[in-house]
């Protein structure tokens, strides 16, 4: 049985989509089951999913926001036959888990973590893959882990690599290095478990912030993929998420 879910954003051009959608999807049948349309941005994109980890959904995003990196372009001509037609791809998120003194919280990224100073002051952290240390002492403003599907977000504007989607890597890259001064992060496999220390909890507070949710105070931040949790993604065939990452791959900025 065919069910389809609108979610909308509730500024004036997501429910105008919304609207025109629910009037098309009336007289023309589309052939997905179990279809979520999620109009918006990525944030109200990244909202949607992590409200929805345990259903087996399939989400196709129309952008009414700025970029939009994750979502396709609105067509009114082809609406319909782009939510038959569109091609699925599954991603999986990194799960934070966060210590703060004997306290644990956990919660999931689907872009990126980001361990951040809390203060005028700059943090000092350790950071290993498993029980191998990738660096013992790193000076900054902080660091980022990154997924390939968030590494063109946050990611890159720090100067981190761009990970193709079905590389199995995961990027850690530093934000704003002091020590090391010439440190440029690094690449390491998707299958590794990565423990972020506070080496100076009462003097150098850090933050840590699963894509937009803060955690405070952190000590210690376990940074994993989840992979038995598939967010299922649909794009159209010439806007997929794969182009738009080599498109990033090989852009040039002028100025």
């Amino acid at each position: 049985m065919t069910k389809i879910t609108i979610i909308s954003d509730t500024n004036n051009k997501s429910l105008k989509i919304k609207n025109f959608i629910i009037k098309e999807i009336k007289s023309r049948p589309i052939k997905r089951s179990n279809l979520v349309i999620v109009i918006g941005g990525d944030g109200f994109m990244l909202q949607t999913l992590k409200k929805n980890k345990n259903l087996l959904n399939l989400y196709y995003g129309i952008n009414s926001g700025n970029y939009g990196f994750l979502m396709n372009k609105f067509s009114k001509k082809n609406t319909i036959k782009n939510f038959s037609k569109s091609n699925m791809l599954s991603i999986s998120p990194l799960e934070m888990i966060v210590r703060i003194n004997n306290k644990v919280k956990k919660y999931l990224a689907i872009n990126e973590v980001s361990i951040l100073r809390q203060s005028r002051q700059t943090a000092n952290l350790s950071i290993k893959a498993g029980s191998k240390y990738i660096i013992k002492k790193l000076i900054s403003d902080g660091v980022l882990v990154s997924t390939p599907a968030g590494s063109t977000a946050y990611n890159l504007s720090v100067h981190g690599p761009i990970l193709s989607l079905n590389s199995k890597k995961i990027s850690i890259a530093p934000i704003s290095a002091f020590r090391p001064r010439r440190w440029k992060g690094k690449i390491i496999s998707d299958k590794s478990k990565i423990i972020i220390k506070n080496l100076n909890p009462k003097k150098r507070p850090i933050s840590a912030v699963a894509d937009n949710v803060e955690v405070r105070n952190a000590s210690t931040i376990l940074i994993r993929i989840k992979n038995d949790i598939k967010f299922n993604l649909l794009y159209d065939k010439n806007t997929s998420l794969q182009k738009k990452i080599k498109l990033e791959q090989i852009r040039k900025e002028t100025f």
